[in-house]
């Protein structure tokens, strides 16, 4: 029996998901509250997203969106279920809580335990009575080399959820810095390193510790592809590189993390085919084949979702993709 994802229109068979995932973006969000009034994509957006997913699954066969805005990020998953059917690109949602600047209430007064179960509540019955349920948890974050107390509560609120529900976590490494941090905080809570995406690691020039993370069997995200004001293509380019040459092909996940209207095509952004458009013909200019190409943008997000083992491999997502759905 195929394995399956939970999206915003319900399960999905990993074996229907043909084309490639983008393993961190964001839809619908408003973070004005933490990054300015630059930081949201609100219903007025929605027609210039839809669009541009439309233009993406035709061009390069787009087949799926994780979603990764959580609670106190501004989530709206009836947004994004309207995006879903409108473009007919599948959505994952999420679940959790961001980083400290960003925090609800609730993170300073309750327990680790207490916040699993508001968690697994969505994870079981869906987010905010809409019925729609999220399929993995994330962007959990924290912003510095360490978690701050409320950021380790989230993220052992998060270890726990998972454990519990079997969904898998994804992180928010300010700048890209404490994931390994993070990764030993969610292991000690009994998370598997294969079900932990530490997040923004193209933000941080260290091969070292990109090594040790995925010798760890966690997912490195390289998700803030084409972010330049950040971090160079350039520089994204030679890291990525020296992680492939290491042998860690199948821990890397790619996206463009999405999360200001301005980032828009239609606003002059980047927008969320940066990754299939400029990345990564650079990638393949560098020699690296499409095999390799078909699995950092759809076999390994599809194995991180669904909490498989790369050592052991989902044989769902280990299938080919079709003709023109690998970013072509």
């Amino acid at each position: 029996m195929s394995a399956l994802l939970q999206t915003v229109a319900g399960p999905l068979s990993v074996s229907d998901v043909r084309g490639p995932v983008l393993a961190h973006e964001h839809l619908a969000l408003d973070l004005t509250r933490g990054a300015g009034s630059a930081a949201t994509l609100t219903p007025g957006h929605r027609a210039a997203i839809t669009e541009e997913l439309v233009s993406l699954r035709e061009e390069f066969g787009l087949a799926l969106v994780v979603e990764l805005t959580c609670r106190g990020m501004g989530r709206d998953v009836a947004a994004m279920a309207r995006i879903a059917a409108d473009s007919s690109v599948a959505v994952v949602a999420a679940t959790g809580w961001y980083y400290e600047p960003v925090r609800p209430a609730e993170l300073t007064r309750t327990s680790p335990e207490q916040l699993a179960r508001t968690l697994i509540g969505e994870i079981e019955r869906g987010c905010g009575g809409s019925g729609i349920r999220p399929g993995v948890i994330g962007e959990v974050g924290s912003h510095g080399e360490l978690p701050g107390e409320a950021e380790a509560g989230a993220l052992r609120a998060a270890a726990l959820a998972a454990t519990s529900t079997g969904l898998s976590v994804a992180t928010h490494a300010r700048f890209g810095r404490g994931g390994l941090a993070q990764l030993e905080l969610l292991t000690a809570a009994g998370l598997p390193p294969h079900r932990v995406s530490i997040g923004h690691q193209d933000l941080i020039d260290d091969p070292a510790v990109h090594r040790e993370l995925a010798a760890s069997g966690a997912y490195v995200a390289f998700d803030t592809v084409g972010r330049e004001g950040y971090r160079s293509d350039r520089v994204r380019l030679r890291l990525l590189l020296a992680l492939l040459e290491s042998g860690f092909a199948d821990r890397v996940l790619l996206s463009c993390d999405v999360w200001r209207h301005g980032y828009l095509v239609s606003e002059g952004g980047m927008g969320y085919g940066h990754l299939f458009r400029s990345f990564l013909p650079r990638l393949r200019a560098a020699g690296v084949d499409e095999e390799t190409i078909d699995g950092l943008t759809r076999r390994n997000p599809l194995r991180f979702l669904t909490g498989t083992d790369g050592a052991s491999g989902a044989r769902e997502a280990e299938g080919r993709a079709p003709a023109g759905g690998s970013g072509r």
